[in-house]
């Protein structure tokens, strides 16, 4: 019988002979079930000299299909091994499409006994372009598959029996437990707790310490439940875990217990850990809510994994274990601390605003579809609460939004301020030395700019404050153009990759800044010309990449800006995990196309500020805005003053038609600038119908309010509109031709025309 070395061989020539690729995918199942039975048997008939008969088909044919997925996947290692990495492409995935379970991949891949080159094969092909997606997906299903094995109850149980038996049945069991993490933890705290097998307990107390971060949320979740003796032994382990996660609750249960033993043991504890007793136990709470609300690394079990675990106890079950989606985990336990917290001090704004801020953050991270288990569907939204607790907390979650640059809560803040804010809540009162609504007028991104100008012209302050030059020109801003966008690409010296990038960005409606060689600091004039700056591609090393997006933070018109990072694939995931938690940082592949960039931007701008100011948002905007803009210009605002909109208004009214046109003429009307007069005349005299009466009437207005400023071509045009065939033409021009106080000299043409009955 040929040798499997023999076959492989074969197997590898005829391959290498196949000049076709497209043949070569066609053929790969064919070759590696069916065609090749024959070629081999006749190849190895041949080297071997004995008769193909003698041999059988099933010599090479697999079995069942349990050999035909072990054939896939050693196929699939060699042809990454001789680098044929297409058909090594196409044999992962009918691998994926076998319909394994990752279980049943993992027992595969270990009775394959190729579990050394399979991890050889896939490190490899995640650094090929068209491998990496096979790859990785094979890589998450053998890793997925073994931490389903060891979470499950059953083998967990086996495990734990494997504690009291011999050393090498110790080091597997407490091996295998510590990968199963907290999914392990309700069964070894009943083993833990138990008074038969003493041997087994002091095993599974050395292991849940040795399990450090992993047992502390289930048995901080157990404590307050159990009875007075276990209470004891399970402070007993929390002390001998040095983390401070746990000083909340065993500070609280030191002070409220009424079991001597109890308290000692929450206080030898609490030393262990270089807590204080006496701590303020509100103020503990607040701040591990506080911790969670920022999503460190130390506060994620399963980071990377689809769901996180949050803990109960129920004195008839035990630990009970409620799945949450990874993006709503740490808001969902930032809560958890806050309401306790609250309920023992309700009168403490920064943890009501903390609560509401997870809240909103609650909402906006949930993915489509979900249902939250521990935010019922009946519960009032994050909305109510935030204009329910009214202006003064909704100005710390104001102010917590702009210091972690989180977009949406800024938003969601200023909105809620809109509708409960009187002028001592939007300015007039501060906030630890600070005015957030005033803040968020330089906060860099447009919405959060439009939507702060918006409430603060809303409200028509009668003082002055900082930052009141600002809302105008925003307003007026609006009025031209929301949708305007801007973005950066840094791509040092390689003009060829600059030009592509701007020309993918134009395409998706950005105005791209000229190249810089030198990076930000060679974009510092064209930056400060722009309004904003809406997105920074670069396509840098890592260091320069990390540099620019640090400098990035650091400027104050930068400070938000989405960045997406295109690197080579060995530095992709480094810079990942430097910015892991922050959504304003993408980072992909430098090899991607260009479909995959503007999809990748799109993504990053939903993600970090709520997607591109389309058409139909711009105009919303130019709508709200010229409504304040009016009622700001009717009651002649001397704070909010529209004269310092005139500028870009003019400019507006050349360009618009309509309803829109009339809004900003009317604006204009009551704008003491002689530009703006004459600006109102040239579009009457463009226009037509209803639209030019009603422009004409504005030029008397504005005539009434500040005189005459028409030039000479202006008057010709309004005293033959005045001695038109149309009555009401006629009648409107001649009423602004009096508003006007037009001179005798200029009437004179117009009166003996009358007068002689032509």
């Amino acid at each position: 019988m040929p040798s499997r070395e023999i076959v492989s061989l074969v197997i590898e020539k005829l391959w290498i002979r196949s000049q076709e690729e497209s043949v070569v995918r066609q053929t790969t199942r064919n070759i590696t079930r069916l065609s090749s039975a024959f070629l081999l048997l006749a190849c190895a008939g041949a080297l071997t000299g004995t008769a193909t008969t003698a041999i059988g088909m099933t010599a090479v044919q697999p079995a069942n299909d349990r050999d035909a997925e072990q054939t896939l996947l050693r196929d699939f290692i060699h042809f990454v091994k001789i680098a044929r990495f297409d058909v090594a492409a196409d044999l992962g995935r009918q691998l994926l499409d076998a319909g394994l379970t990752p279980e049943e991949f993992v027992d595969l891949v270990d009775s394959s006994r190729e579990l050394g080159r399979f991890e050889e094969a896939v490190a490899a092909g995640m650094r090929v372009p068209v491998l990496e997606p096979i790859s990785a997906q094979l890589d998450k299903a053998y890793r997925s598959g073994k931490l389903a094995r060891a979470r499950n109850p059953e083998e967990i149980a086996r495990n734990i029996d494997l504690l009291t038996g011999g050393l090498r049945a110790r080091q597997l069991g407490r091996q295998r437990l510590i990968a199963a993490g907290e999914y392990a933890m309700p069964q070894l705290l009943d083993a833990y707790l138990q008074k038969d097998n003493l041997a087994l307990k002091a095993q599974v107390q050395r292991l849940l310490v040795d399990m450090g971060r992993q047992t502390i949320a289930p048995l901080v979740a157990a404590l307050p439940g159990l009875d007075a003796t276990r209470q004891e032994a399970v402070c007993e382990v929390l002390g001998l875990i040095p983390y401070r996660t746990s000083l909340p609750v065993l500070v609280d249960l030191y002070q409220n217990t009424d079991n001597d033993g109890v308290r000692k043991a929450c206080g030898r504890s609490i030393s262990r850990l270089g807590g204080n007793p006496s701590s303020d136990v509100a103020g503990l709470y607040a701040l591990m809510a506080d911790s969670y609300y920022t999503e460190p690394a130390e506060l994620t079990s399963f980071p990377g994994e689809e769901y996180q675990i949050v803990w109960d106890f129920n004195p008839g079950l035990g630990l009970v274990m409620t799945p949450v989606v990874t993006e709503v985990f740490h808001e969902a336990m930032s809560m958890r601390n806050a309401e306790k917290a609250l309920t023992i001090n309700a009168d403490a704004p920064e943890t009501l605003a903390l609560w509401i801020s997870a809240n909103y953050s609650r909402e906006f991270d949930s993915p489509a579809g979900y249902v939250n288990p521990l935010y019922s569907a009946d519960r009032r939204d994050a909305e109510y609460f935030g204009i329910a607790a009214g202006p003064d907390i909704t100005q710390l979650v104001l102010r917590r939004g702009i210091d972690t640059r989180d977009t949406p809560l800024v938003r969601s803040a200023i909105d809620a301020l809109s509708q409960t804010a009187g002028p001592r809540s939007l300015w007039g009162q501060p906030i630890d030395g600070r005015y957030p609504l005033l803040e968020s007028l330089g906060y860099q991104n447009r919405r959060v700019q439009f939507e702060a100008a918006l409430a603060l012209g809303n409200a028509k302050p009668q003082e002055t404050f900082s930052g009141a030059e600002r809302v105008i020109p925003l307003l007026a801003s609006a009025v031209r153009d929301a949708s305007a966008r801007f973005a950066v690409v840094l791509t040092g010296s390689d003009r060829e990759s600059y030009d592509q990038y701007r020309g993918i960005l134009e395409n998706q409606g950005f105005t791209v800044l000229p190249p810089s060689d030198g990076g930000l600091d060679g974009l510092d004039a064209s930056i400060a010309q722009t309004p904003s700056v809406d997105l920074i591609v670069t396509s840098l090393g890592y260091d320069d990449t990390l540099l620019t997006i640090e400098t990035a933070r650091t400027d104050t018109k930068m400070s938000v800006s989405p960045v997406l990072a295109l690197m080579l694939t060995d530095d992709v995931e480094p810079l990942r995990r430097q910015y892991l938690r922050d959504q304003t940082v993408a980072v992909r592949r430098v090899e991607i196309s260009s479909a995959n960039v503007e999809s990748s931007v799109e993504q990053l701008l939903m993600a970090a500020s709520g997607g591109p100011i389309d058409e139909s948002e711009a105009a919303e905007y130019a709508a709200r805005s010229i409504d304040v803009l009016r009622d700001l210009a009717i009651s002649n605002n001397r704070v909010l003053n529209v004269l310092d909109a005139s500028t870009i208004l003019i400019d507006v009214l050349e360009d618009v038609d309509g309803l829109t046109m009339l809004d900003v003429a009317q604006i204009l009307s009551y704008v003491d600038r002689p530009a703006a007069q004459a600006a109102i005349m040239d579009r009457a005299m463009d226009a037509s119908g209803t639209q030019q009466l009603e422009l004409i009437a504005m030029v008397g207005d504005s005539g009434k309010r500040f005189g005459n400023h028409l030039d000479a071509r202006q008057i010709r045009a309004l005293i033959a509109f005045a001695g038109d065939a149309d009555d009401d033409l006629a009648t409107t021009a001649v009423g602004a031709m009096g508003a006007l106080e037009i001179q005798n000299a200029d009437l004179l043409g117009l009166i003996i025309d009358n007068g002689s009955g032509n």
